[in-house]
């Protein structure tokens, strides 16, 4: 058994991630190590009409590349929000929960939260409603190094072999696995919960 999971802050995590969450009750959210680029710390992927569509949160450049997660402020400059949403209704408006569950996303994208780790774990919460588990992780106070934990914070959260669900637009490209977490709860609503913790994390991890 994985002890006390070490996880990074992540932008609508892919169902990988939330199968450990949703596993393992004492997770915790890495709040102090250095941003790390190209990662899930802001990004996510959603399936679209034209297949895998990666979402990317912008965040305010600053002149070094040692600022501490919990620091990083996001970018307004563009209207990343709106861009966002309207990939989001569009991937998935057909999808059978989508209007079931839309209303408890959508404000996210037209509050403008000031830090990344504010915005992630806000919405992170939600998404742990919305799958019926209030088993929130904690978050580290300090830097912590990986010899008392099981430590996922560089981790792709690559999982390649998940069992296949209906999905939107399967006909036109197959099954993509892996997504954003908002795959799963727009195709599968409530019995995304059961889903998660069917993945055997110990084996693939």
């Amino acid at each position: 058994m994985l002890n006390k999971p070490l996880l990074p802050t992540a932008y609508l995590a892919p169902i990988s991630y939330y199968a450990i969450l949703l596993k393992y009750k004492n997770c915790n959210i890495e709040m102090h190590e250095h941003f790390v680029k190209q990662s899930i710390r802001n990004r996510c992927e959603i399936y679209s009409a034209n297949g895998r569509l990666r979402l990317t949160i912008p965040k305010q450049r600053k002149g070094s590349s040692k600022t501490i997660i919990k620091d990083i402020k996001i970018s307004y400059k563009e209207d990343w929000q709106k861009k966002h949403w309207n990939s989001i209704k569009s991937a998935y408006k057909s999808s059978p929960f989508f209007e079931y569950y839309q209303d408890e996303i959508e404000p996210f994208f037209k509050k403008k939260e000031s830090k990344l780790v504010d915005f992630n774990n806000n919405l992170q919460e939600v998404i742990l409603e919305l799958l019926q588990d209030c088993n929130y992780p904690d978050f580290t106070t300090s830097y912590h190094y990986k010899i008392e934990f099981a430590d996922f914070r560089n981790h792709d959260f690559k999982l390649e072999n998940l069992s296949k669900y209906n999905q939107v637009f399967m006909e036109k490209h197959g099954f993509i696995p892996n997504l954003s977490i908002l795959d799963l709860l727009f195709n599968l609503g409530p019995e995304s919960s059961d889903y998660l913790h069917k993945i055997d994390i110990s084996i693939n991890f």
